[in-house]
């Protein structure tokens, strides 16, 4: 068999697991279960050469850079495929097919979430390798979950006669899509699996089901990638074409009417942690049942998950309740709504709450910065460059800055004029000076920078030049 070409999407915002998961930097960048994040750890599951092809990433044009980066902490490349606009999986996976097209008909993919987890990782590499063989003959192959309980936001499938010559993989005799809680019951009895959302397909094969089913989308994805352009080391899909792509997931565009579809039984501890509870089963519990990350503390109560990298965090009496402190936000949900988090930002955005949204810490291409304090006209940031990293070079016509090295040596251009400004120093920047920032040492420079001024939003920013394509 041809190796396979692995497609990671990773767009989405992830606000189910809010306050850590947000949308300026969502869940699949983020360590919930484990050292690495969820998307780090299936680049790495990708690992094996002989089997897979370099991955191709498709992510929402906003976390560009953070997709970079964390390839690049866990030493691995891959190709970066960028959305001007979040289209839903059909869109996605067609682009996938239509990238996958022009290297050859028949090459072999596997559409995978970036946010999902996997505990046996082996075994989930031995089925992408039987579900390839499948997908070489034909078929659209999605791997199956054993449901554990009557979920409501899961497609079922139900497996048909088996695929000649292809291991355990079977014909799927129907699929139906996010079923009501009865009949969600009833499928648990029926011997009924949970559509993981991960597909191995033929090229060709996804291809003409998408211009048979949805040849908008087909057309949109096909144009888009023709039109697509090199920008530093991401390919940006056409905006105009990809925007204007009808929204629909990929279970809907074409599973549930393909004739081609298929199913492999996939038991290897998957989760889509679509839920804190989720999160909570995948982690070590102690003799009460109760799990703590981080700074917590719980007494007199069982069941109850206390997540917080920050602030200590207490819990005395409650039981099966989970409790996640961030910086600048705190969640308490009973364990059996976790799933209502969605609702809650939803809630918060309508408030016009930031942390619906944002994080204290903003991440950019050069390192990040977070806010340590604020009033009417100051701000107070702690900045962090990391080695080779350099701000754009700009002014601000409504605030001064100060900036005070504490670890590292800044390179500041000041007007023009280039200044070394070392650990236990400062320079000032006033309104309307035309300044950059450059880390030009081997570890990180770490600043704190203070703003004083009328207005000191972000938008307060005119870039006059930049490295990474941003003014």
């Amino acid at each position: 068999m041809a190796k396979i070409l692995p497609i990671i999407m990773c767009g989405g915002a992830g606000t189910r697991m809010w306050p850590e998961s947000r949308a300026s930097l969502p869940k699949q960048f983020i360590p919930l279960v484990g050292e690495r994040s969820t998307f780090q750890n299936l680049v790495k599951m990708l690992g094996d050469r002989d089997l897979f092809e370099t991955p191709v990433i498709i992510t929402n044009i906003d976390y560009r850079f953070r997709v970079a980066e964390q390839l690049r902490d866990i030493g691995t490349e891959g190709e970066i495929v960028l959305e001007p606009a979040g289209r839903d999986s059909c869109a996605a996976v067609a682009v996938a097919a239509e990238i996958a097209l022009r290297r050859a008909p028949d090459t072999i993919v596997a559409v995978l979430a970036a946010d999902h987890v996997v505990a046996q990782q082996l075994k989930f590499v031995e089925l992408c390798r039987a579900a390839g063989a499948a997908a070489a003959l034909g078929h659209i192959v999605t791997f199956g979950i054993t449901p554990s309980f009557p979920a409501t936001g899961y497609g079922y499938i139900k497996r048909g006669e088996a695929v000649a010559g292809a291991g355990d993989v079977s014909k799927v005799a129907a699929f139906v899509e996010k079923p009501d809680a009865a009949t969600a019951a009833a499928y648990l009895t029926q011997g009924y699996l949970w559509n993981s959302g991960n597909f191995i397909f033929r090229a060709d094969v996804m291809a003409r089901e998408l211009r048979s089913f949805e040849p908008a989308i087909a057309q949109a994805a096909e144009d888009a990638v023709s039109r697509a352009k090199r920008d530093l080391e991401f390919l940006v899909l056409d905006s105009e074409v990809f925007s204007g792509a009808p929204k629909k997931s990929i279970d809907y565009a074409v599973m549930e009417k393909t004739s081609k579809a298929a199913v492999i039984p996939a038991d290897i501890g998957w989760s889509d942690i679509g839920a804190w509870a989720a999160v909570f089963d995948l982690e070590p519990h102690d003799e009460n049942g109760n799990s703590v990350k981080g700074r917590g503390v719980i007494l007199d109560a069982c069941g109850t998950y206390v997540r917080s990298e920050g602030i200590l965090t207490a819990v005395v009496g409650v039981s099966d309740v989970i409790v996640v402190a961030t910086e600048d936000a705190v969640l308490v949900i009973d364990r059996a709504k976790s799933d209502q988090v969605k609702q809650l930002v939803d809630e918060l955005k309508t408030r016009k709450h930031r942390e619906a949204s944002e994080h204290r810490r903003i991440y950019r291409p050069w390192g990040y910065y977070q806010s340590i304090d604020n009033g009417g006209r100051y701000q107070v940031k702690r900045i962090v460059v990391t080695p080779g990293g350099r701000l754009s070079l700009q002014k601000h016509f409504h605030r001064a800055e100060h900036w005070i090295v504490v670890r590292g040596t800044a390179e500041v251009t000041l007007d023009g004029k280039v200044h070394l400004i070392h650990e236990n120093e400062s320079i000032y920047l006033p309104i309307g000076c035309t300044h950059r920032m450059a880390n030009l040492g081997k570890i990180d420079l770490e600043l704190i920078e203070v703003q004083v001024g009328s207005y000191l939003g972000e938008d307060d920013i005119i870039r006059i030049e930049d490295v990474y394509n941003r003014s």
